[in-house]
């Protein structure tokens, strides 16, 4: 077989690799973190533990701040940036496997799903791109910016619906295959946060103040509840009941069956924008009050509350008994899922509003100085 052949073959039994990697959206397994918060209801709770003291394994340099979050599949990782482009990274490495230019600002976290990359732009634009090579599948227009991640539903033995929302007011439903609308829902106001799916039923919160509740497959309203100020963050769902924050300085647990909240937490006056990791017993999510907290999961009372230097947007990661996040402050922490104690840190030198993935006992997160970065066991 000439050099030639051999690296098409390579190249091909590489690509099928990556395309059976790339599930409908669920979590493989310890190696993937397909989708932001790394399962379609949002927990934001990784597979396996991290090393005590990780290591930086490898940095990437994008030409912009990444504000989005990384997803891992296939042995690769997805990223976009702020200089316009879909990064497609080796995990192990960190060398670009390929570039997709989307045009625009990409500050939503990618989606991983049925062979393909879903991601919006600032701009509006919703692409589905070969997460094998790179080339554009489709994309659809909406008329407003797209900056949380889309999230999957399936739908009998078909291939997977795709749901995102947007700043023109409306929750998308698209054709996995093509990116025909099946359905769409409109809200009153911005749809800033994802939708978490879990149960049948898709829920986020918006600008217009309401949690809304559809039925996943077909988009018909289930209820609406009042949380009584704006909703930016992404909802976790766990155990019937919906974990954010919102922007009037509280954090609220709502019982979705019965359509009211089951508790409340307020510290200081600021507001909560990063998504929640829920555990168990526990739900941990950071604030613009330059503090990562974490509360009881049955009533809300405070077991810790650790301080940074900077407002805390990076929604955090709960993997085996560690707690990793980033901060205003430039740095990415690491503590105690416990106590709340630093157990490490890295510093970056610029924001860091991007939210960990966690796959194969490593991390994945972007900053504001460009650079992905990727940190684990130093061999």
């Amino acid at each position: 077989m000439h050099l030639a052949d051999r690296r098409a073959l390579v190249a091909l039994c590489r690509g099928a690799i990556i395309l059976m990697m790339c599930c409908a959206g669920a979590t493989v397994g310890a190696a993937d973190w397909p989708i932001f918060r790394g399962n379609p209801a949002l927990t934001g709770v990784a597979n396996g533990s991290l090393p005590a003291k990780p290591g930086l394994l490898w940095s990437f340099k994008t030409g912009g701040p990444v504000k989005s979050s990384a997803v891992i599949g296939g042995g690769r990782v997805f990223i976009g940036s702020n200089d316009g482009e879909v990064h497609a990274l080796e995990f192990a490495t960190g060398t670009e496997a390929w570039s997709f230019k989307a045009g625009s600002a990409l500050q939503a976290p990618p989606l991983l799903a049925n062979h393909a990359v879903f991601v919006g732009t600032t701009d509006g634009i919703f692409y589905s791109i070969d997460a094998s090579t790179g080339q554009q599948l489709w994309k659809f227009t909406t008329e407003g910016k797209i900056l949380a991640s889309a999230n999957t539903v399936l739908a009998g033995e078909g291939p997977p619906r795709i749901l995102v929302g947007s700043y023109d007011f409306k929750l998308y439903c698209f054709s996995a295959t093509n990116g025909v609308p099946l359905w769409t829902f409109e809200t009153g106001n911005y749809i800033n946060g994802s939708c978490a799916v879990a149960g049948g039923q898709a829920m986020f919160g918006g600008c217009d103040e309401l949690v809304h509740v559809l039925d996943a497959v077909t988009g018909v309203k289930i209820k609406e509840i009042d949380a009584g100020a704006y909703i930016a963050a992404s909802a976790a769902l766990a155990g019937g009941r919906a974990y954010f924050g919102h922007y009037d300085n509280e954090f609220l647990c709502v019982d979705i069956k019965e359509g009211k909240v089951i508790w409340r937490y307020k510290d200081l006056d600021f507001p909560y924008m990063a998504a929640a990791a829920v555990t168990d017993d526990r739900v941990i999510f950071g604030g613009h009050d330059k503090a990562l907290h974490c509360v009881d999961r049955a009533d809300g009372k405070s077991l810790w509350k650790f301080p940074t230097r900077g407002k805390v947007e990076s929604s955090p990661v709960v993997a085996g008994d560690k707690v990793e996040f980033g901060s205003d402050d430039g740095l990415v922490y690491m503590v105690s899922l416990a106590e709340g104690k630093q157990l490490w840190s890295y510093e970056v030198g610029q924001a860091v509003a991007s939210s960990p993935a966690v796959a194969d006992e490593k991390i994945v997160i972007g900053s504001d100085d460009g650079n992905v970065y990727c940190f684990g066991q130093k061999s």
